[in-house]
């Protein structure tokens, strides 16, 4: 298993993002997810980094797809939440449940 590193909110989110696409994804994809649960514009740049150091961490896993005639003979780089990343995952809502405990009436209601 992987050191106990906490998730950062976007590291969470590309996690989350990836599995609500439901299985293999690639870097489109999750972006549009992103910008869709998370209302914000993400940069290419911003989301290949964070792949990749969640790659590193072993929160995903990563494969290559077969070149496509579309896409000047390049592959896509599908990614898969690892058992490690489903970990992560579930370490980082307990936390962030925990948290918000008790400040509904502080909050209110949106």
């Amino acid at each position: 298993m992987t050191t106990r590193n906490q998730l950062g909110e976007f590291e969470h989110v590309v996690l989350s993002a990836i599995l609500h696409l439901g299985g293999e994804a690639y870097a489109l994809p999750i972006r549009d997810k992103l910008q869709e649960l998370g209302r914000r514009r993400v940069s290419r740049g911003a989301l290949y980094t964070t792949l990749m150091r969640l790659e590193k961490k072993g929160y995903l896993e990563s494969r290559v797809g077969e070149p496509l005639p579309q896409r000047s003979g390049r592959a896509r780089r599908f990614f898969t939440v690892s058992a490690d990343g489903l970990e992560a995952l579930r370490r980082s809502r307990a936390l962030l449940l925990s948290v918000w405990g008790g400040l509904e009436d502080h909050l209110g209601s949106q």
